[in-house]
């Protein structure tokens, strides 16, 4: 119909206006869960861990419903009698016969037994309801045209505003009977007596990593630390791109899937290109300052196709966005699990992140604190070890001993209470190489050359070679790892694997 018909038209019959579509809603199911807790007030139990006042769609439900989860909370009975006075005289319960209501809601429900039943038909109306909410909200946004948020901006709140629906949606968190989980451990270990090298998390495919540690674990929040040039993001990237080259169990793989392990990185600092030339260089074996300036021979562009040929196999996926915030971290995490499916993610680095923007530009410290425990939260919901790499304060500088702590982790309070292990990355050759001798005055010229030939050895001893320093791990031992640096690549692995491993960094 023209549209200048349409306005000519009458208006909708009473018929015509009944099929429009309403909030969904079933008063009879609320009903039936409020009169099962005033009956018995057990019943509260069984929808406590997911039913919410704010749930019910009538109004006078929610009020019932809030005071008897107070009461019940207080340790007090809370059934139509104790609570008569209470709503005797409410106004909103006038218009049903004031407080006589909630004896006809306990009448009504002596029979119930599966009060849980009726709880999860209100749970699942309430979170259409809201649902609808979202929509109308993300449509009315796309429509508005003085809203400031861009096309791509809109998209990634709706995302999060969809993720965080879905996140309140969920009805886990209760107790777990201990048989229960007792025999999950049980099966827990017999996996990791199965499994090669005792490996039982996401390998790293460096050995003495994979021994301390048995992988990264899932829900653990690693912390991986150093100061500038040590080798922060190599070691990083280098783990990330053996988990990804490794196959995983085929119990774990559904077919179409990438046989590796799944790595998401957040890459707040380098861009994406910047970190596939590091892989490329490590694949190809060629430095990555001639890849950069395009310094290359005809034998090296074979060897570049074949090196781009296996990177471009694993399951392996870059988020360069700078200046991401935690929440947006959490969404896009979300998101490519929802998609792909993720055994790991990686951030570099953490202090570049953004929390809520709650705190003042003196709170840093809070900021932080906030940011540690949302990964660690990523870390728990999505049943995956979460690797964020982290600067150190300048005092490690001042120590003649170089080697870092605990105490050196910038806002090291929540970092430090938070991470599941602690990692530092170090390397001696960095600091001898900055600290060549030179003649004291005064000083006879034999014992200047011993002490240079005693500089030179020390040098020659930790030429390419870097340490790991676990300084915590909630799980297991610490210790110290011996890795080799192979600075030109910008790679990481075993120090006795002196010959070159296809498809490991």
């Amino acid at each position: 119909m023209p549209i200048a018909e349409a306005l000519r038209a009458p208006p909708p019959t009473v018929e015509a206006e009944s099929t429009f579509r309403t909030q969904p809603y079933n008063l009879e199911a609320e009903q039936t869960v409020l009169g099962a807790i005033l009956v018995n007030n057990e019943a509260y139990h069984q929808v406590e861990t997911f039913l919410s006042a704010e749930d019910f769609y009538e109004p006078v439900h929610q009020r019932i419903y809030a005071t008897c989860a107070q009461w019940i909370a207080d340790g007090r009975i809370a059934n139509h009698k104790t609570l008569f006075h209470l709503f005797e005289t409410d106004p909103a319960l006038k218009d049903l016969d004031g407080a006589r209501y909630l004896a006809r809601l306990a009448a009504a429900a002596e029979a119930i037994v599966d009060t849980a039943h009726y709880g999860r038909i209100v749970r699942d109306l309430a979170i259409r309801r809201r649902l609808i909410r979202v929509g109308e909200e993300i449509v009315n946004r796309a429509f508005d045209r003085s809203c400031e948020l861009s096309g791509p901006e809109q998209v990634e709140l709706a995302e999060q505003e969809l993720f965080q629906l879905a996140e309140t949606g969920r009805t886990g968190g209760t107790f777990r009977a201990f048989p229960e989980v007792l025999a999950a451990a049980v099966r827990h270990v017999e996996g990791a007596f199965h499994k090669a090298g005792h490996v039982t998390g996401v390998p790293t495919r460096l050995e003495g990593l994979d021994q301390k540690l048995g992988g990264l674990q899932p829900s653990d929040l690693v912390i991986l630390a150093g100061r500038p040039s040590m080798g922060k993001t190599a070691l990083a990237i280098t783990i990330a791109a053996n988990a990804a080259s490794t196959p995983r169990p085929e119990s774990q793989r559904r077919p179409g899937e990438p046989a590796g392990y799944r790595v998401g990185v957040f890459s707040l600092e380098m861009s994406a290109e910047q970190l596939a030339l590091r892989l490329l260089s490590a694949e190809a074996q060629i430095p990555s300052d001639e890849l950069r300036r395009g310094q290359l021979g005809a034998e090296d562009w074979p060897r570049i196709a074949r090196a781009g040929q296996r990177l471009a196999s694993m399951a392996l996926w870059i988020d360069d966005t700078p200046a991401l915030t935690v929440a947006g971290l959490r969404t896009r995490a979300r998101r490519l699990k929802r998609l792909h499916g993720l055994d790991l993610v990686v951030v570099d680095y953490l202090q570049l992140l953004r929390g809520s923007g709650h705190y003042g530009p003196g709170n840093r410290v809070q900021e932080v604190s906030e940011i540690t425990q949302a990964l660690k939260a990523l870390a728990k919901e999505l049943a995956v070890p979460v690797l964020a790499l982290s600067q150190l304060s300048r005092a490690v500088e001042a120590r003649d001993d170089k080697r870092p702590m605990l105490s050196d982790l910038r806002e090291s309070g929540s970092i430090e209470q938070d991470a599941d292990v602690v990692m530092f990355v170090f390397r001696e050759e960095y600091y001898l190489s900055r600290a060549v001798p030179t003649q004291r005055e005064g000083e006879p010229i034999e014992k200047f050359q011993l002490r240079y030939q005693e500089w030179v050895q020390r040098c020659e001893k930790v030429h390419n070679k870097a340490e790991v320093i676990i300084a915590k791990q909630r799980n297991g031992p610490i210790g110290n790892v011996a890795l080799q640096f192979d600075a030109a690549y910008g790679r990481f692995r075993n120090l006795e694997s002196e010959v070159y491993a296809e498809g490991c960094y």
